[in-house]
Parts: structure tokens; C-alpha cells; sequence
């Protein structure tokens, strides 16, 4: 029989049966004889195998029954999921029950009989339309029970807060160190929070949606949904930590403390994703999805990998970017915050779904840690193209700019060291055991970056040997050159660096500002004394014209160098007090000899000895004064 005449009884059979349901009509006895002829015939072209019959009508009547129960409850109920629990479970029980028909259905034989075929088709159309119900009511499950992100979570640091890079940067700052050691004290480690992305009492909602779409087969439609609804929240978890999808072109002509900004919110952003968000959305997706294997390590790449993309993007533009010295430590600071995330990362996606993901940040750490490597590397080269970019000597003597940048940039290294050495020892393809960063004290000099910084040191000597010259004072050259080794030494032998230069190194170097300022005080005062210096002629005109000599020179050195500036307190009572020993017993010996042996009156003596010592406490100070006729006894010589 061919298709097209089953499907004629079978409206025949249908007409027949309606017939004889109908007691109200008046059938005349030979109508209703005629009707019961023509169903006894319509069923022995229809029949079917007595059990066969029986498991159907019963089919028939569960599918009739699990429909009524889904129309009532769905027109009782504006929102099922937003009922009782009781009321849910009905629900879910009664798709389930289309759900096992359709599949008693589809067991049948391929040649089923036309009931058989209308009861299959009922039986997909009702479950496709509650599949479709059950993809919105997940939505807006999810939508309505999401939970607020609490503020621990997303801290960020204010627009005021200032780097370390952008002290370094102004070349003036004396506290870089201390800013180092304040850097986050989280950026090398990682605390996993879980949080409730949605309220508790709604994952047995979830699940069971997941269990009978599943069971219906419809899981790739959960999938999509449950995907889409986390990926989307991520993408606005992102907007929330003030994440902007950026260029590489972007990046490259974005002003430095626009992009050191950024940074600091993309470490922020990436641990929080990473340690916060993603390992509470596993925890989610594990507690809907866990018993389908590796379901739910899939949805998890899916509803993560766009975002996390995204910041990794902004990492890799910022990796390629220029070489340049200030960038060094915000590629550090980046390759840690990476390298603490990596073990999350590989827990988060273990599977081979992931690996892209993994990949991805696997190769993002490499690529800050060879930019760092080389920037690190060409340390010193960058030194001695800073120091040939003004050929002015600094007016006062002072420390150079370059020398306070070389030094802050140094010590805010020890935080680093750990990973610069491991980074080193890459390059090299050595094992060395350094340890993190915080154990740097116990770095040996042997180290590469110990190495490296020694040698970035004597390149700065080298060039402020260089700057030196610029003086034509000779006495202020060994005053530019104590001053600057001065401060070398200083900042170094009282910060943990010191572990990197050692103490002959330090020794080495107090030696050299010492010699320094020996041969200031020799140059200085040995022309000032040579007026006053017994030279075997004793008439009276000769010593009043060394008198004259004398204050002339004391009031030139007053002059000039009380416009100097020696910034080391300790230093420069130091220069004072020799200043006084040299100066002031031989001038007393002088004036007391030309009084006493020679009666010359004390109106051709400018200054007394107590003047001196009052004036020579004004050297060095940074201040330039004058001796005045109000300072100075009037002489006529």
C-alpha cells in the first residue's frame, strides 16, 4: 500500500470514528449497519499486531495527557520557573515524559502504520517547541540571578596613584626605592576566590534544564545559550575593570603615562579574570555540567577565549613595542603577573580544547621576557646615549639628572631580580637557582644581572669623567665628580642592590669620592693660602699686599662656591670643617705674626678669624652670596 492511500483510510478511518462518537445525530439503523461495515473493513486494511495496537493507544493516550498537562500548566503559569518548585518539577517531568515517548516512537519499526507516524510527529513538534521554551527560560534564569560583583573583587588603583616608571621617568625622584618596595605585592602571586556568579538556589534549576535538554539531544542548543549569555557577561566584566579593546598601532602612539596607565588596569584585569572570574565560572559550569565529560572544559574555552584574547592582544602590542628604557619595568611587571597566572591558566583548560588558550599565554610570556632581556641588556647602551645628549655641565656641580635616573632605576631592579636572572639564564641556557625576587639579597656577584649592573655602573663613571671636563674649574670638577660617586655609593651600599655590587665594590667607590674631595680641597685652598704663605720677605708693604691678596682669593672662592652645591649633609660639613682646619690656624698664625712682629694695624686686616669661620660655613650650600661692604671692615691699604 502506497503512501499516498494510507493517508486516505486513515481520514476515513478518522471520518468513522467521529461518526459513531457522534450520539446526537440521528443515524437511521441502515447508517449506523453501514458505518460499522465500513470500519470493520477499514480496520482489517489497517491492522495491526493486537499488542502492537494496545502499546500504541496507550502511547496515545500518555502523549494526549503530557500535552494537556504542559498547555495548563504553561497557561496557569506566566513563568513556570518563577512558581514553586513543585510546579517546576511538574513541568520537567511532563516534557520528559514526551521526551520517552518519542523515543518509544522512533523504536518502532522504519514501516510504522500512520497512527504510529502521527503520534511521532506530535510527539517532536511538542518537544521542539519546549526545547525552545527551555533556551529562553535558561536566559532568563541566568539573567535574573546573576550575582553583583563585590568590590574586593574589581579594586583598582586610583588615576593618581604613581609608578615606579613614571618616578624613574621624572629623574628626580629620591624615594623611587621606596616606591618599588610598594609595588603590588601581589604581582608574582595569585589568590583563587570563588565566587557565586549566580544566586545558589538556582543551579538545580539549571542543571535539571541541562539534564532533560540533553536527554532530548538538544545539548548543542544549551551550549549555545549557556555560552552566549557567559560570554557576553565577561565581555562586560571586561567594560567594568575599564578594559578597551586597542590596536597594535593603537598602543605604539599612545603617550607613555596614557599606556603605563593601562598596564597597571590590564594586571589588575587579567588576575581578576583569571583568578577570579574564569575560576568561578569553572566552578559553575562543573556543577551544571560536570557528568557530560568533557562539556564542560568546552563551553568554558568557548564562553572565555574572545575576552581573554582580547587582553592577551593588548600584552603582545606592548611587547612589540619600542625598546625603550622606561619600558622595562612595565614588561616586568606584565611577564610576573603572566608567569603567576600560568598554573591557573593550565588548570582552567587542561584539555585539548583549550590549548589554544594555553598557547596563547604561553606565548605572550615569551615574548615580554625576550622584549625585557633586551631592553635589560642594552641597559648600558642607553646610558651612554643619555649622557651625549647635553653637553652642558650642570651649573652647580650637583648630581646629573642621568645619575639619579641610573641609580633609582637600579634599586627599583632589586624586585626584579629573581625573574631577570631567570630570564638571563635562558639567554645563556644556564640552571641558575636565584629564587624569587624577594630573596634577591642572596644573589651572588656572579649572577647576570650583578654582572650587567656593575658594568652599567662603570659606563656611568666613565661618561661623568666625560661631563667632568666640561668644567673649566678644576675645583668644581671634583666637586661634580665626589658629588656623583658620592651618591652612587650612598644609594647603593644602603638598599638591598648592595648584594649585586658586593663590598669591595662599595669600598672601592668611597675611596674615589674621597680622593675626590681631597683634591677639591688642595685645588682650593692651597691658592687662597699661598697668599699668606711665609715666603722669607718681611717689609711692611709686602705683607699689606698679601693681606689684600689674600681676602681677595677668600672673597673669590665665597663667591663662587657658596653657589655650589655638595647635597650630602654629612659631606659637606665635612668639606667645611677641613676648609676650616686648613684655612683658618694658618691665617691666625699669619695675622698674628704681621701684628705682633711687624705692628701692622688691624685697619689693614679685612676679615678676622671668626669671620672666616662664619663664612666658610656658607660653602656649598647651593646659594650664591656675596661678601658685602656690611660684612667687611673697611681697610685702607
Amino acid at each position: 500500500m502506497g503512501d499516498a492511500e494510507e493517508h486516505v483510510i486513515a481520514a476515513a478511518y478518522h471520518v468513522v470514528k467521529a461518526l459513531e462518537a457522534t450520539k446526537s445525530m440521528n443515524l437511521s439503523n441502515d447508517v449506523r449497519r453501514i458505518l460499522a461495515d465500513l470500519d470493520v473493513h477499514l480496520s482489517r486494511m489497517t491492522t495491526l499486531d493486537e499488542n502492537e495496537a494496545d502499546k500504541t493507544r496507550e502511547i496515545e493516550n500518555r502523549l494526549r495527557s503530557a500535552q494537556e498537562k504542559i498547555m495548563g500548566l504553561h497557561s496557569n503559569h506566566g513563568r513556570i520557573w518563577n512558581s514553586s518548585p513543585v510546579i517546576a518539577s511538574e513541568y520537567l517531568q511532563a516534557v520528559d515524559e514526551v521526551r520517552r515517548l518519542k523515543e518509544t516512537l522512533e523504536s518502532f519499526p522504519s514501516k510504522k502504520n500512520w497512527i504510529q507516524k502521527d503520534l511521532l510527529d506530535r510527539a517532536q513538534c511538542t518537544l521542539q517547541i519546549e526545547m525552545t521554551r527551555l533556551q529562553d527560560d535558561l536566559v532568563h534564569i541566568l539573567a535574573q540571578s546573576k550575582q553583583r560583583l563585590e568590590q574586593e573583587y574589581v579594586l583598582l588603583p586610583t588615576c593618581e596613584e604613581t609608578s615606579v616608571e613614571e618616578s624613574i621617568v621624572s629623574n628626580e625622584s629620591d624615594s623611587v626605592q621606596e616606591d618599588a618596595s610598594r609595588r603590588e605585592s601581589s604581582s608574582t602571586e595569585t589568590e583563587e576566590y570563588i565566587m557565586d556568579l549566580v544566586h545558589p538556589d538556582v543551579i538545580p534549576q539549571i542543571a535539571s534544564i541541562a539534564n532533560i535538554m540533553f536527554a532530548s539531544h538538544y545539548d548543542l542548543e544549551f551550549c549555545q545559550a549557556f555560552v552566549r549569555f557567559w560570554r557576553y557577561e565577561l565581555a562586560e566584566y571586561l567594560t567594568f575593570l575599564n578594559v578597551e579593546q586597542l590596536t597594535v598601532e593603537d598602543v605604539l602612539k599612545m603617550e607613555w603615562k596614557c599606556l603605563n596607565s593601562r598596564i597597571r588596569k590590564w594586571r589588575r584585569a587579567i588576575k581578576n579574570v583569571v583568578g577570579i572570574y574564569l575560576a568561578s565560572k569553572k566552578h559553575l559550569f562543573d556543577q551544571v555540567l560536570a557528568e557530560y565529560g568533557s562539556v564542560s572544559s568546552t563551553c568554558l574555552v568557548e564562553a572565555s577565549k574572545a575576552s581573554l584574547l582580547c587582553l592577551l592582544n593588548f600584552g603582545h602590542a606592548v611587547a612589540i613595542g619600542p625598546h625603550q628604557l622606561e619600558w622595562l619595568y612595565c614588561l616586568l611587571d606584565m611577564y610576573e603577573t603572566l608567569a603567576s597566572l600560568i598554573s591557573d591558566v593550565e588548570a582552567l583548560f587542561p584539555e585539548e580544547a583549550g590549548s589554544l588558550i594555553r598557547i596563547e599565554f604561553h606565548e605572550l610570556l615569551q615574548r615580554l621576557g625576550d622584549a625585557a632581556k633586551v631592553i635589560f641588556m642594552e641597559f648600558g647602551k642607553h646610558v651612554h646615549i643619555a649622557s651625549r645628549a647635553s653637553r652642558a655641565p650642570i651649573a652647580n656641580g650637583g648630581i646629573l639628572p642621568l645619575t639619579k635616573y641610573v641609580v633609582n632605576y637600579i634599586l627599583c631592579l632589586v624586585e626584579y631580580g629573581g625573574t631577570l636572572n631567570l630570564l638571563l639564564a635562558e639567554k645563556d641556557g644556564d640552571n641558575l637557582d636565584t629564587g624569587p625576587s624577594e630573596n634577591v639579597g642572596q644573589t651572588t656577584l656572579s649572577c647576570p644581572v650583578a654582572i650587567i649592573l656593575r658594568s652599567v655602573t662603570s659606563i656611568l663613571e666613565a661618561n661623568l669623567d666625560i661631563k667632568s671636563d666640561l668644567y673649566r674649574d678644576s675645583s668644581l670638577k671634583h666637586i661634580f665628580m665626589m658629588n656623583n660617586i658620592n651618591y652612587m655609593v650612598d644609594k647603593i651600599k644602603n638598599s638591598e642592590v648592595r648584594s649585586y655590587f658586593g663590598d669591595d665594590w662599595i669600598r672601592k667607590h668611597i675611596v674615589k669620592f674621597r680622593q675626590h674631595a681631597l683634591r677639591y680641597q688642595r685645588v682650593t685652598w692651597s691658592s687662597v693660602l699661598d697668599s699668606i704663605r711665609d715666603d722669607g720677605r718681611t717689609g711692611k708693604a709686602t705683607l699689606k699686599e698679601r693681606c689684600r691678596n689674600f681676602s681677595i682669593a677668600f672673597e673669590d672662592v665665597y663667591k663662587i662656591q657658596t653657589a655650589w652645591y655638595v647635597p650630602n649633609l654629612e659631606l659637606r660639613e665635612e668639606l667645611r670643617i677641613f676648609a676650616s682646619k686648613t684655612v683658618i690656624p694658618a691665617y691666625r698664625n699669619f695675622v698674628g705674626k704681621i701684628t705682633d712682629q711687624y705692628h701692622i694695624g688691624e685697619k689693614y686686616i679685612k676679615y678676622t678669624v671668626h669671620d672666616l669661620e662664619t663664612y666658610i660655613l656658607d660653602l656649598l650650600d647651593g646659594s650664591q652670596k656675596s661678601l658685602k661692604p656690611s660684612r667687611m671692615k673697611e681697610a685702607t691699604i
